[in-house]
C-alpha cells in the first residue's frame, strides 16, 4: 500500500475524501489481522475508538477543526495515564485509577480530537531496551523470520510494532536511554527522543524523573515532525527541509562502532556517503565524556536508585514480583550512597557541557542507532545473553540522554538478518525542530521508510 503522510491524511479528512470512521476501521481491521502475531497492545480500545471517530466525523461535516491530529489513530505506551484505560506499567497489577489521568502530552492529543487505539506493551516500569516482559509478554518484530521471532526492542516495544501493524500512525512512548528510538531503530521506523523538560512528565509513571522524556514514533520523519509540530504548542506550521549543501555533519567515531554489526556498519557508511554527495561536510569526531557517562550508565545510572525511590514510596510490594532483570538493578540501587548519587549527577551534567562544544564546530551529529540485530527471543531467556545484548541495544542511544541531548532515528537499511537498521542524529538541547528540519532532508536523500523497507514478514499477509 502506498505511503500516505499525515499530513496528507489530515488534508482528506478535512475534503471528505476519507472519514476519521473509515481509518479506523482500516486500523482496527490490522489489528485484528495480525495482533496474535506481533502482540504490540496490552490494552485494544477499538471499540471506543471507533465511537469517537463517529464524533469526530460530525465535528468534521459541521467545519469544526480543533488540531492537526484530528481523526488520527495514536498508541500510548503503558506507561502513559489515558481516561478509562488501565495502567500496568508493564507490571502485573493496574496502578489505582489516579494515574489514568492524562497528562499534558496525551491532554494534547485527545484535546485535538485525535483517537487513542490503546495501551501498547512495555518493559516492566520501562527499565531495558530489548522489549521483553515475563508478566505479559514480547512484541514481536515484524520483520522477524516466521519461525524465529525475535526482539521489538524496548522499553516502548509495542509502540514501534504499533505503526509496522497498521493499528496506528502515532505512537507515544518514552525514552529514558533510548526507548523510543531502539524500538524505532529495530522495526523500521522513526522516532524523537524530546530534550529533557521540553514536555511535561504528569501523567506518566516514571523510571527516572532525571532523565525520562516523553517521544514520539511515526512511520517517517516528515510525519515525526508533523506530529510533533502538533503536540509541542507555540506556533503550528510545517518544518521546512534545511539544505544539506554545507551541512556539518559529526560523525562519533569512538565507542559506538565498537563491536557493530557488519552490514549495520555498511549501512550506515552507505548513508553517510549519500550525505556527502548532497554536498554534506562530513567529519569524525571524538565525543568527549562518553566512557565516563557509560560507566555511571552500566552501574545503574540515576535510573535505578530514581526507580527504587518510587517503588519504596509507592509499591514497595511490587519489588518482590518484579522482572527478574528489572529486579537485580532496583535492589542494587540500596548499595548506592547519597554521596555516589550525587556524584554522578555531577559527572553527567559536567560531560554535556562538554559534549555542547561540539555543536560550535558540527550541525549535527551522527552514529549508528543501534549496533547490534534484534535479537532471538529465544536466546534472552540466558540471564548473561540478556544482559550482554541489552547493553548493546541502549549503548549509542543512552549517551544522548547521559548528556542532556536531543535525538532522532530514521531507517538505514536492512542487516544481514532481514531486520532494519537505524541512524541516529543528534542536536543541543531544545533543538528539535532544526534537528527535524535535517532529518527531513536525510530521509529525503537516503529513502523513505517504505520505499527502502518494504513490508515486514510477518505482516505480508495482513490486510
Amino acid at each position: 500500500m502506498k505511503h500516505q503522510s499525515l499530513a496528507h491524511i489530515a488534508h482528506s479528512l478535512r475534503l471528505k475524501k476519507v472519514s476519521a470512521s473509515a481509518l479506523l476501521a482500516q486500523a482496527i481491521d490490522r489489528f485484528e489481522s495480525s495482533e496474535t502475531v506481533v502482540h504490540a497492545y496490552k490494552h485494544w480500545a477499538g471499540p471506543q475508538a471507533a465511537r469517537q471517530a463517529e464524533a469526530v466525523d460530525i465535528f468534521l461535516s459541521a467545519g469544526h477543526d480543533l488540531g492537526p491530529l484530528m481523526g488520527m489513530p495514536v498508541s500510548a505506551k503503558d506507561l502513559y495515564g489515558v481516561p478509562n484505560m488501565p495502567v500496568f506499567a508493564g507490571t502485573d497489577t493496574a496502578f489505582p485509577e489516579s494515574w489514568q489521568t492524562a497528562g499534558p502530552v496525551v491532554q494534547s492529543v485527545i484535546a485535538q480530537l485525535g483517537i487513542v487505539t490503546g495501551k501498547t506493551h512495555t518493559v516492566e516500569f520501562a527499565f531495558g531496551g530489548i522489549g521483553t516482559n515475563p508478566h505479559w509478554g514480547a512484541p514481536v518484530n515484524p520483520w522477524s523470520a516466521k519461525d524465529a521471532p525475535r526482539a521489538a526492542g524496548g522499553s516502548s516495544s509495542g509502540a514501534g510494532v504499533s505503526l509496522a501493524q497498521g493499528s496506528a500512525l502515532v505512537a507515544l512512548g518514552t525514552d529514558t536511554a533510548g526507548s523510543v528510538r531502539i524500538p524505532a531503530a529495530f522495526t523500521g521506523q522513526c522516532a524523537l527522543k524530546t530534550t529533557h523538560g521540553r514536555w511535561s512528565l504528569k501523567g506518566i509513571v516514571p523510571l527516572s524523573p532525571s532523565l525520562d522524556t516523553p517521544g514520539l514514533l511515526c512511520r517517517t520523519v516528515e510525519d515525526l515532525a508533523y506530529a510533533f509540530v502538533a503536540i509541542d504548542g507555540g506556533e503550528r506550521g510545517a518544518i521546512a527541509p534545511q539544505d544539506l549543501a554545507g551541512l556539518r555533519v559529526g560523525v562519533i567515531e569512538n565507542v559506538v562502532w565498537d563491536e557493530i554489526d557488519p552490514a549495520i556498519a555498511v549501512n550506515t557508511e552507505a548513508a553517510l556517503t549519500t550525505l556527502e554527495r548532497k554536498g554534506a561536510i562530513v567529519s569524525r569526531v571524538t565525543l568527549p565524556g562518553i566512557d565516563a557517562v557509560l560507566e555511571i550508565f552500566r552501574r545503574g545510572g540515576l535510573a535505578a536508585p530514581e526507580l527504587r525511590n518510587f517503588m519504596d514510596a509507592n509499591c514497595p510490594d511490587r519489588i518482590a514480583r518484579l522482572d527478574p532483570m528489572v529486579r537485580a538493578r532496583v535492589e542494587d540501587a540500596d548499595q548506592i550512597s547519597a554521596t555516589e548519587y550525587l556524584r554522578r549527577r555531577d559527572v553527567l551534567a559536567n560531560s554535556g557541557r562538554a559534549a555542547l562544544s561540539l555543536f560550535d564546530q558540527f550541525d549535527v551529529l551522527v552514529s549508528p542507532t543501534i549496533p547490534i540485530s534484534a535479537p532471538l527471543l529465544s536466546e534472552l531467556a540466558d540471564g548473561a545473553a540478556y544482559r550482554t545484548a541489552n547493553m548493546l541495544a541502549l549503548r549509542n542511544t543512552a549517551i544522548v540522554n547521559l548528556l542532556g541531548l536531543c535525538a532522532l532515528t530514521l531507517p538505514s537499511g536492512l542487516d544481514g538478518n532481514g531486520i532494519p537498521s537505524g541512524l541516529q542524529l543528534i542536536a543541543p538541547p531544545m533543538q528539535e525542530k532544526r534537528l527535524l528540519a535535517m532529518a527531513i532532508s536525510v530521509e529525503s536523500a537516503i529513502g523513505r521508510a517504505p520505499d527502502l523497507l518494504g513490508r515486514p514478514t510477518l505482516l505480508s499477509s495482513a490486510t
